[in-house]
């Protein structure tokens, strides 16, 4: 190992490593966790020739994952300011790998959704103690690499996820399942002893039980900006809703695509967009980069529905790829205008209110969207979600052009 190794107080004689390589390994690790999260959407559809449930069953099985991250933000999501950012990055970690092997050993749908629900817990666990992590790690020089990683990892490990199952399951179709989740397994399994060993970058302070009390706490000086922000973040996720959790639904009902690794590509270009538009935008002043992807939102739902009305795949694509840089350039302007407002023990609090709305979101549009395709029918669905996220995202623009006038 070529890091450089420091030492705790001697006492404790835990080897750490240094802040460099902590910031890279928390950084991979993040985007490690949301890789396992985006894997599950290119082999829901072969579970389903599999085992046979209803295509309604797609979406519950995206819907409880993100109801269950919700619970785990809303109970642990500012723990890591009260006990330190290691702790709970460890277990959340271990956690994930518990339900890598869950996915690991499945034989129906019921451990499949299972297995949702313990990951969900697991990323809503780690999601704000890893973001405020890998600001606090990043050396000087990369601090401002460090605020892009929190908008970046999420969406590019999502990316990353659906494109890495989706391969295996059109090219070994018989162990697809298997593959991806001993390989997944793995990775869990060496991120959580990376994570022993990575040094602590937050100081413990008292009130750990207290804030386990489910319950927002948004620092007053962002209160104002955080609102505003809101229906782009509300959009952003309804938007990868539609891409990672409605489509491979979609694909089958209205597209008659067979083949798991068009949904994985649809979803890979609209999050790989998205973590194109965050990446290569650091020059763009936030209040400026929000308003433009929430317009790019509006114009990437339009084009979604009008890719379902006219049955047209390259449509469907165009809306990836213009919705997903809506997402990205949204949530980077969004966490670039909020996270330098606040002081060190307040960034997990705010990236909790963050998530929490985006969650909130995922988890029952994609419910209800499952729950009406029984009703009335994928395409009237479609169609509907689409209109639903263009009508919240151009509530977006409007909020946040009065507020850049202001």
């Amino acid at each position: 190992m070529t890091a450089l190794l420091e030492r705790t107080e001697p006492a404790v004689r835990r080897p750490l490593l240094s802040r460099g390589a902590g910031f890279a390994g928390i950084s991979a690790a993040m985007v490690a966790i949301l890789v396992a999260a985006g894997a599950p959407t290119p082999l829901l559809p072969i579970y389903q020739h599999q085992w046979g449930f209803a295509p309604w069953v797609l979406t519950l099985a995206f819907g409880v994952y993100a109801f269950s991250l919700l619970i785990a933000i809303l109970v642990v999501g500012s723990l890591s300011d009260y006990v330190g950012r290691r702790p709970l990055m460890i277990g959340a970690l271990a956690v994930d790998l518990v339900a890598m092997v869950m996915f690991l050993v499945a034989p129906g749908i019921g451990w499949v959704i299972a297995a949702r629900v313990v990951q969900g817990i697991a990323t809503g666990a780690a999601s704000a103690a890893l973001s405020a992590a890998v600001v606090e790690l990043a050396p000087e020089r990369f601090k401002k690499l460090g605020a892009q990683m929190t908008s970046m990892a999420p969406l590019g490990g999502l990316a990353i996820g659906a494109l890495f199952a989706g391969v295996l399951a059109e090219f070994a179709a018989a162990n697809a399942a298997f593959e991806v989740w001993f390989v997944l397994a793995v990775v869990m399994a060496a991120g959580t002893v990376f994570a022993i060993f990575t040094p602590e970058t937050a100081t413990r302070k008292p009130g750990a039980l207290a804030s386990l009390n489910p319950r927002l706490s948004l620092p007053r000086q962002v209160r104002r900006l955080y609102w505003t922000s809101v229906p782009g973040i509300l959009g952003g996720f309804m938007t990868m809703t539609a891409f990672m959790g409605l489509v491979p639904a979609l694909l089958v009902a209205v597209f008659a695509v067979q083949s798991p690794i068009v949904g994985s590509l649809l979803a890979f270009v609209a999050l790989g967009a998205s973590t194109a538009a965050s990446a290569f935008t650091g020059g763009v002043r936030a209040a400026g980069l929000r308003l433009g992807g929430l317009v790019a939102m509006v114009a990437g739902a339009v084009l979604f529905v009008g890719s379902i009305g006219a049955t047209s795949l390259p449509l469907l694509w165009a809306a990836a790829a213009v919705g997903g840089a809506g997402i990205g350039a949204s949530f980077a302007g969004t966490t670039r205008g909020l996270v330098p407002e606040v002081a060190p023990h307040e960034r997990a609090a705010l990236f909790t209110a963050i998530f929490f709305v985006g969650y909130l979101a995922m988890g029952s549009s994609a419910i209800i969207a499952g729950l009406a395709i029984g009703a009335v029918g994928a395409v009237s669905t479609a169609i509907g979600y689409g209109v639903a996220v263009a009508l919240v995202t151009l509530a977006g623009v409007v909020a946040t052009a009065r507020f850049n006038r202001r």
